[in-house]
């Protein structure tokens, strides 16, 4: 029930000021954040690939009001390739892309996004690495797949996101299931109307399943998005059913969300990417953690109460 609340209070802006003003609230931004720029990330890309992981880069950032804005964004992203690059971490790092930072909502935003992510997409590849496109809103999600079709003429390897929860991803799921195709799955995490996505926990959790079942099934390259316990033992027998193996579909995680279990499916073979955020701009990208799990609400209010 709070999830929807949660949810709605990402786009307050008075909500925004609460909270970023709270004492207790950078401890828990910390948890999930980062850092704010490169020079804070690179460190921990370095110690996650040390332990074995891979890892996708989210410039966080979502509230662009003007084509300089998507154009700093997409600045942002090819300082960060350049510094991976630099490392020579190209092969276990790649990026992910919201594309209402490169201008999407904005006038002729179809047009200004596609612009301003293709740099991305060209550095990504020339350093070994490729770019994921997230899912956004259902509203946004047309002009995605076709901005995610355009750039997969040049790049193949460009990958998209895919959510349980909304009715037409199951149809969304059997067309990018094709060979050479990256997708990753999630449950869905902004608030959409009960005419376009389920609401019940349990519904989402069978669609879930069913769509990973056509992704695994399919000649593409699952990327499965989850912390659920029962979901990831399940990938892992629908991986083994579909004959692949422990290099054909890989295991993403959020950045300091259960790490235990980062290291634990790396020491057993799989893939295991960890879903790292970074920026000024964190307070979307942080409340819609919040309203995915409790636990993660409980421990920012313990937060606030002790050091308020």
């Amino acid at each position: 029930m709070l999830g929807p609340v949660i949810l709605a209070a990402s786009r307050s802006d008075r909500m925004r000021r609460f909270i970023s003003a709270a004492p207790g609230t950078k401890q828990v931004v910390d948890r999930f954040i980062a850092g704010e720029g490169v020079d804070d990330v690179v460190p921990i890309v370095v110690d996650a690939c040390d332990k074995g992981l891979e890892v996708t880069l989210d410039v966080v950032g979502e509230d662009i009001t003007t084509p300089e804005q998507a154009a700093a964004a997409r600045d942002a992203y090819l300082e960060l390739i350049g510094r991976l690059k630099d490392l020579g971490l190209g092969t276990k790092a790649e990026m992910s892309v919201k594309l209402s930072m490169f201008g999407q909502a904005l006038e002729g935003g179809h047009e200004l996004a596609l612009a301003n992510v293709r740099p991305v997409v060209e550095a990504a590849a020339a350093i070994g690495t490729t770019v994921t496109l997230d899912a956004e809103d259902h509203t946004t999600l047309d002009s995605m797949f076709a901005i995610h079709e355009e750039l997969r003429k040049d790049f193949p390897q460009t990958g998209c996101v895919i959510q349980a929860y909304l009715f037409r991803t199951e149809d969304d799921a059997r067309r990018l299931a094709a060979a050479g195709s990256r997708v990753r799955i999630v449950k869905g995490a902004y608030k959409e109307p009960a005419s376009v996505a389920y609401q019940d926990k349990g519904e989402i959790d069978k669609a879930y399943v069913r769509i990973l079942k056509v992704l695994m099934e399919g000649d593409g390259y699952p990327m499965i998005g989850s912390h659920d316990p029962r979901l990831i033992s399940i990938s892992q027998e629908l991986a083994r059913r579909a004959g692949r193996k422990l290099d054909e579909y890989e295991f993403q995680m959020l950045y300091g969300i259960r790490s235990d279990e980062h290291i634990r499916l790396a020491a057993e073979g799989h893939r295991m990417r960890v879903y790292t955020a970074y920026g000024t701009d964190w307070y979307g990208y942080f409340m819609r953690r919040l309203a995915e799990k409790p636990a993660n609400l409980l421990f920012f209010a313990r937060s606030i109460l002790t050091k308020g």
